[in-house]
């Protein structure tokens, strides 16, 4: 280029210009790889084919229903190239299996939760969540409640505290190994609760043997018994979060009595290990600004959580954080792995 634009001079201004232009060049260089450096990847192309987003849980659940309406949104700006693929069962092996066998392009990611990090110590993976899959951002944020029955005779979480030192206590959670199971063996653990632990197969058989007396207290989400709580059978007495949630703000968490105890649960987006760093940016920076919608934050706030991306690195850090607090609770609690 500099060379091509020095024949065009005369031979007596070369040598002064030439020094000039390659300054010239040089700086034009450099804005142009400013430039590219800071333009979204799917300039390049990308995406340029539909994205598979892999859910490991059925139609209907809380995962499956706000990464649909997180797909949908990508959708509208990468011109309807976004599929949901549910991909339920084995603890999540099934779809973890797929996204791994699927080309590790940028086109097929997966939807990990908390349970993942606690899938880790409690089964024995054909795969590493932590090395076979990367980052991308987290989607939501949300935290369980403590729930006794509504015209029972615990009305607070000092109740429950008290009532334990007259008697043992029952905690009702569904399946072991669930985040609602591991919840209740933590808080159990923590608060030397005098207390036994009684999972049941499904939320409404934890909430009918809540109202029936069978169980004191009960752990789940607050997506998951909304109904009944609305319609006052039963009650919700602590969270167990860092904070107040936002659909339950008179319900204090049980932090705020002063017991080191947190759990907060999440959905996040990964994908294979290998896919190009220019799609996971472009992911990410799409995933960030429609989880800041007015609507969607709106829309996961009814559904019981709370709608907020992250940095691949974010994510990233929680999944270990998590993986090693829940492989501690298992220990503790001697739930053998399978």
């Amino acid at each position: 280029m500099i060379t091509t634009l020095l024949r065009a001079l005369p031979p007596a201004g070369r040598g002064k210009a030439h020094g000039r232009l390659a300054a010239a060049v040089l700086a034009l260089a450099l804005a142009q790889a400013a430039v590219l450096a800071t333009a979204p990847a799917h300039a390049a192309g990308y995406p340029d084919q539909p994205i598979h987003f892999i859910v490991p849980f059925g139609p209907g659940g809380l995962a499956d229903i706000s990464t649909r309406l997180v797909a949908q949104k990508l959708g509208e700006r990468f011109g309807d190239r976004t599929v949901v693929e549910n991909r339920p069962g084995a603890g999540g092996v099934l779809a973890a299996t797929a996204a791994l066998h699927a080309a590790h392009d940028g086109y097929t990611v997966i939807v990990f939760s908390n349970g993942t990090a606690i899938s880790t110590s409690l089964f024995k993976l054909p795969y590493d969540p932590a090395k076979d899959f990367a980052p991308v951002s987290t989607m939501a944020y949300f935290d369980l409640i403590l729930l006794t029955k509504a015209q029972g005779p615990l009305h607070s979480l000092a109740d429950v505290l008290a009532q334990s030192k007259k008697r043992q206590l029952v905690l009702g959670t569904i399946n072991p190994g669930s985040t609602q199971n591991l919840s209740a063996q933590l808080f159990k653990s923590t608060t030397k609760l005098n207390a036994t632990i009684v999972p049941f197969k499904t939320t409404t058989d934890v909430v009918s043997a809540l109202i029936r007396g069978d169980v004191d207290v009960a752990f789940e989400s607050y997506a998951a018994v909304k109904g009944f709580i609305d319609a006052g059978k039963i009650m919700p007495i602590a969270a167990t979060g860092t904070k107040r949630s936002p659909w339950l703000p008179k319900v204090p968490t049980v932090h705020e009595s002063g017991i080191p105890y947190e759990v907060t649960g999440w959905n996040a987006i990964f994908a294979p290990a290998g896919t190009p760093p220019e799609a996971i940016r472009v992911l990410n920076h799409q995933l960030n600004e429609v989880l800041r919608m007015p609507e969607v934050q709106q829309r996961f706030r009814n559904l019981g959580t709370e709608a907020a991306g992250s940095t691949p690195a974010q994510i990233g850090a929680r999944l270990h954080s998590d993986t090693e607090k829940w492989a501690r609770v298992i220990k503790q609690a001697g739930i053998q792995r399978q």
